[in-house]
This record gives structure tokens, C-alpha cells and sequence, in this order.
């Protein structure tokens, strides 16, 4: 799955613009909560590694969200997030799903080596 950040694809022919998808996950600010600090120890986490990976789980479910709808790339992608609670924040990843064919022989190489590597990582859907 393509997912980028603008509005085109060098290299790439925009089939099929299927629309907005999403992924959506929570995330506290209680410190005990998320694993930073330890009611026994105090000990601190790192704050940093607790936001990438809130971000990477909304952009996963927004990658199976384009999927789905039989997506091969994602535009535009971007987050937001708002409060939803005094102590949790919603993360949201949102882009356009659209269907992009490789039309040049650099797009074609870079889409056959993204291919191989989702077959290769990615767990599948249960």
C-alpha cells in the first residue's frame, strides 16, 4: 500500500478516486496508564515511543480501511486529534483511498517491491 502525504503520484495513473478513509485510535494522558511512570518506581517511559506508536496503530487501521475498499495507495494523508475526555485523546489518520497503476518503469519496480514486502510482513486480516 502507497500512503503519502500530497496530492499526487509521480509515476503513477490515478484510476479511481474512491474517497476519504480513516483510522481511529484513543490515547491517555494518565502517565500510569499509557506506561510511563510506574506507581512503585516512578520510573519514566518515553513519551516519544508511546506517541509514534499510537500514530502507527491509526495508520494501520487506515490502511485496512483503503484496502477494503480495494485501494492500492493512499493521498493526502494527514492526522488530527481532539479531546474526547479530561485524561484521553482521540488520533486520527485520514486520507483519500484511490486506485493508482504504476505507469512508468521506476513506479512499476517500486510497486513490485512494495507488493513483495506486504505479502512477505503484513499479518492478515482475521
Amino acid at each position: 500500500m502507497l500512503v503519502v502525504t500530497t496530492d499526487t503520484l509521480p509515476g503513477y495513473d490515478i484510476r479511481v478516486v474512491l474517497g476519504e478513509v480513516l483510522g481511529v485510535t484513543a490515547s491517555t494522558r494518565n502517565p500510569f496508564a499509557s506506561g510511563l511512570r510506574s506507581p512503585r518506581t516512578g520510573a519514566k517511559g518515553d513519551m516519544a515511543q508511546v506517541l509514534v506508536q499510537t500514530r502507527a496503530r491509526a495508520i494501520r487501521q487506515m490502511i485496512v480501511a483503503a484496502k477494503r475498499r480495494g485501494a492500492t495507495a493512499v493521498l493526502g494523508m494527514r492526522f488530527d486529534n481532539r479531546d474526547f475526555t479530561s485524561s484521553g485523546v482521540e488520533i486520527v489518520a485520514y486520507g483519500t483511498a484511490v486506485i493508482a497503476v504504476p505507469v512508468t518503469p521506476e513506479a512499476k519496480a517500486h510497486f513490485d517491491q512494495l507488493t513483495l514486502e506486504v505479502q512477505v510482513y503484513e499479518p492478515q486480516p482475521i
